[in-house]
């Protein structure tokens, strides 16, 4: 329980405001994976870009954490909950990617994105007893909404039932990681947390890569991408959602994570050179109001 004091000491949890700071910050480096998954190879499979991506970017947060001595102290590690944790992550990777595949972008991410706050918030509630306040329903309602009309506006939408399941399975796995995680981070610096529950992740996503198609990695872009998925995507993104999880309840957490397809939107503009109807930018417009109201909630005792 030592390091427990030592950690609350470390990150204030009234400190909200840093926390929503910290997970806005993380969704600008979530917000590039989609145009980072363009410029990859023809041959790179959507499964193993979530593999490699999971064990480059775990094998980097564990490197960090032991080069800082944050794994010296193995006193009270709930060994449960890490573990569900890791498989929460790695089942986020297999379902949403399948999900994806099977009903298309549009559909796969608006069910997955778009059902996780609503997810977290019942299960902060029912396994944290963490109730949402009055404005996280409201600014939940707008963002979820805009994802909606994000993902209506592309005119990919198709009707498998088993990709929509598996999509809203990914929500759940992601809304699962963030309640388990945030128990953890209570007692242990959040550098150790993410980098002992991204590698276990990869390791139960490794029998991937051996009947997957790696050869798209020996390409300069290929393992460009590979890199920036790893440490840019992942490594430093989940490193500052982790630090402001520690701040924020778990609601509000996933609810502001959906700065995501907001920032993955603005740069398919700017990047790709998509156009988007004026539908799309309702869903803009309305995504962003919702964040900035629930970022704009001050810290209560």
């Amino acid at each position: 329980m030592k390091r427990a004091t030592t950690h609350q000491a470390e990150a204030p949890a009234g400190n909200a405001g840093m926390g929503q700071l910290l997970v806005l910050a993380a969704t600008l480096f979530w917000g590039t994976t989609g145009t980072a998954q363009a410029f990859a190879p023809a041959g790179a499979h959507p499964l193993a870009i979530g593999a490699i991506r999971l064990a480059i970017g775990g094998v980097t947060l564990l490197l960090v954490a032991l080069l800082r001595g944050l794994l010296r102290e193995q006193q009270g590690w709930p060994k449960g909950a890490t573990l569900a944790a890791a498989a929460s992550m790695a089942l986020y990777q297999l379902c949403f990617f399948t999900g994806v595949a099977r009903t298309g972008v549009a559909i796969g991410t608006m069910v997955a994105i778009g059902s996780s706050p609503i997810l977290a918030g019942a299960l902060g509630l029912w396994l944290r007893q963490e109730r949402p306040s009055g404005r996280w329903y409201s600014a939940t309602l707008l963002a979820v909404v805009g994802c909606i009309l994000l993902g209506m506006s592309s005119g990919e939408i198709e009707g498998d039932v088993v990709g929509t399941l598996l999509a809203l399975g990914a929500g759940l796995a992601y809304a699962l990681y963030a309640v388990t995680s945030k128990g953890i981070l209570e007692r242990h610096h959040p550098d150790a947390v993410v980098g002992v529950v991204f590698v276990l992740g990869a390791i139960m996503l490794s029998p991937l890569l051996f009947w997957v198609d790696l050869r798209w990695l020996a390409a300069p872009r290929g393992l460009a991408v590979a890199l920036e998925l790893g440490l840019l995507a992942t490594a430093a993104a989940y490193t500052l959602y982790a630090r402001g999880l520690t701040r924020i309840p778990v609601a509000t957490a996933v609810t502001l994570s959906l700065g995501e397809p907001l920032i993955a939107t603005l740069l398919a503009v700017g990047l790709l050179g998509e156009r988007l109807p004026a539908v799309a930018w309702g869903g803009v417009a309305l995504l962003f109001a919702g964040l900035l109201w629930l970022s704009s909630e001050r810290a209560r005792s």
